[in-house]
């Protein structure tokens, strides 16, 4: 456990939350003395964490408790990030065949030591948990029990593609293995990254003691449709609740009466979500009276639109939360429609900040600030490739230049619509027709080249085939030449491709 005998005042304790759950028994039993010290409040971080302010009076009095807990704490620092998961969405977002709850359990048991690196383990079909974030992203295969594994290098966005799907069992092995020569690894190019990839395979190899298995199927980027995540919701036979705040702190006699109705009704677990909010699954419809008691005794509100709902800030910076909700606030009296894109603000320069819109803070003076805005590749939020929209834009400027840009994606959209709709001609029903449409893969980092987006970075127009691609085309994300590319293709329906 990490200790310090000169925190200064308001020093925020850090306490990891693996896979973003934690029972609410073991909850209970933190924030009661949280109360007793006069901590009133906490909030959840970007990678599913617990965060609270203490004075040096307030840790001295919590020293015992925090001893006594199992969960990983840290006072004024985050040297050790939160393993992320998508169990968050198990049932609720995702129609995994067999990622399950047990699954995400086993995974993260088996983890005995703290990691250094940010591991991300994530089920794609949901778009609720981000799965490119960390440093390990274990990205669950269509094969069951096997992951794909991206790895981004630590202070860059470089990435390298591990050739092989990896065993659950393994995740924890592989990931003590490769922490130590990752963290001390100097990437500066694409190569760089790549070559030390394949040592890093031949590494694990060479010890023989991991069950890898073939690719059959490249890893595609799913579309991304952030789900809502606040209020009262049906599944199967029972609600869930998910709770956001705007201020991004929930009051600790909120979350103790949350904890107390749990254990009344033997709900064994909360869950936090990247978004800085939390979700409380297995309620009986029966008992929605007792939650309505206590939303109505804390005066929680239910009601934020989805596009107050796909902002993200870093933890603990109050200007960007700011920032947030001046923007917000803007938009909602514009009533401007954000539906499928999500928007990060971005203050320090490696951060994990996700988004399909990023702003992305460059500098201030005493009266004036500026920023960057980018957008992801194909608006995809889980794709770490940006594409420069606005090189410097002053703070005042920010609202135009994001209605600016919100008005290019729907007026793309449009026109992906419009060519669905003339290929799928006049006498079939978008549902009866299938469609099959081309695609090239980069063998070395499996980026995947399509002639309906082209690429905006190399000057390559949307709806530009492969084959005329100019001969010196590279792979944007590692830079392999045209010729390592593969043909791949893809069988979709034109009513769900861009739903």
């Amino acid at each position: 456990m990490m200790q310090n005998k000169t925190i200064k005042k308001a020093m925020f304790v850090k306490m990891n939350l693996p896979g973003g759950v934690i029972s609410t028994g073991e909850f209970a039993n933190l924030l009661h003395p949280l109360e007793d010290v006069g901590i009133k409040e906490v909030k959840f971080g970007s990678r599913q964490q617990l965060y609270f302010q203490v004075t040096d009076t307030q840790l001295e009095a919590l020293t015992y408790t925090l001893l006594n807990q199992e969960l990983h704490y840290e006072i004024g620092m985050d040297t050790q990030p939160n393993i992320i998961s998508s169990y968050v969405a198990d049932g609720l977002f995702n129609q995994s065949t067999w990622v399950r709850e047990g699954v995400y359990k086993d995974i993260l048991d088996s983890f005995d030591f703290n990691p250094r690196l940010k591991i991300n383990i994530v089920d794609p079909n949901q778009a609720l948990v981000p799965y490119n974030t960390g440093n390990l992203n274990f990205i669950a295969s269509e094969l069951g029990n096997y992951w794909h594994l991206h790895l981004r290098f630590p202070g860059s966005n470089l990435f390298f593609t591990w050739s092989t799907l990896v065993n659950t069992d393994d995740i924890s092995r592989l990931s003590r293995l490769l922490e130590p020569a990752i963290t001390l690894a100097s990437i500066e190019t694409p190569e760089d990254g790549r070559q030390f990839g394949v040592k890093l395979e031949q590494l694990a190899l060479e010890i023989g003691k991991f069950l890898f298995q073939p690719i059959q199927q490249p890893f595609i980027e799913p579309s991304f449709k952030l789900p809502y995540y606040e209020g009262f919701n049906l599944y199967q036979d029972r609600l869930w609740l998910g709770v956001y705040r705007r201020s991004e702190t929930f009051s600790v006699s909120f979350l103790r009466d949350i904890c107390h109705v749990c254990l009344k009704h033997r709900i064994g677990q909360l869950y936090s979500t990247p978004w800085k909010s939390i979700i409380v699954k297995d309620i009986q419809p029966a008992i929605r009276p007792d939650w309505d008691i206590v939303l109505d005794r804390h005066r929680i509100n239910l009601r934020h639109a989805l596009n107050e709902l796909n902002w993200l800030t870093e933890d603990f910076d109050p200007y960007a939360l700011k920032l947030k909700q001046e923007l917000v606030h803007q938009m909602n009296w514009l009533d401007i429609r954000t539906y499928k894109l999500c928007f990060g603000i971005k203050m320090k320069p490696k951060s994990g900040i996700w988004g399909s819109v990023i702003l992305r803070f460059i500098k201030s003076n005493r009266s004036k600030s500026w920023f960057q805005v980018q957008y992801s590749r194909d608006f995809n939020p889980n794709s770490r490739d940006f594409i420069t929209y606005k090189k410097r834009v002053e703070r005042g400027e920010l609202l135009a230049v994001i209605l600016a840009l919100c008005e290019d994606f729907y007026l793309l959209q449009d026109k992906h619509t419009d060519q669905e709709h003339h290929s799928a001609g006049s006498l079939l029903l978008p549902e009866e027709v299938n469609t099959s449409t081309v695609l090239h893969q980069c063998t070395q980092c499996q980026t995947i080249y399509d002639p309906m987006w082209g690429d905006s970075t190399q000057d390559i127009l949307p709806g530009t085939a492969f084959e005329d691609l100019p001969e010196t085309y590279h792979c944007y994300l590692c830079e392999a030449e045209k010729m390592t590319f593969q043909e791949i293709d893809t069988v979709m329906k034109n009513s769900n491709y861009f739903s």
